[in-house]
């Protein structure tokens, strides 16, 4: 872990708005609670769709790009000692 000075353009709950020093555009910052709830919106939208639909192949890409930053998110945690926000399903 390091320390560095951040810009922080808003700060609203759920949608703070930051730039890292190392990048040109700002991002979103997510909570891990919120993107292990978007995992699981994507979870569900997989399931409505089936595979059969002409549309799950996108929805499961999106699911897939999703639950590669939570697993991330968790691994970056686990390692550091700090326990999930939410339930580890």
């Amino acid at each position: 872990m390091r320390t560095v000075n951040i810009e922080i353009f808003s700060d609203a709950t759920n949608a703070a708005v930051i730039r890292h020093p190392d990048r040109q555009f700002p991002g979103v910052l997510v909570q891990g609670d919120s993107l292990s709830s978007l995992c699981g919106d994507a979870d569900e939208l997989c399931e409505l769709l089936g595979r059969g639909s002409e549309h799950f192949e996108e929805a499961n890409l999106l699911r897939n790009k999703l639950q590669s930053y939570l697993t991330h998110y968790k691994s970056v945690l686990l390692e550091h000692g700090i326990s999930l926000p939410f339930s580890d399903r």
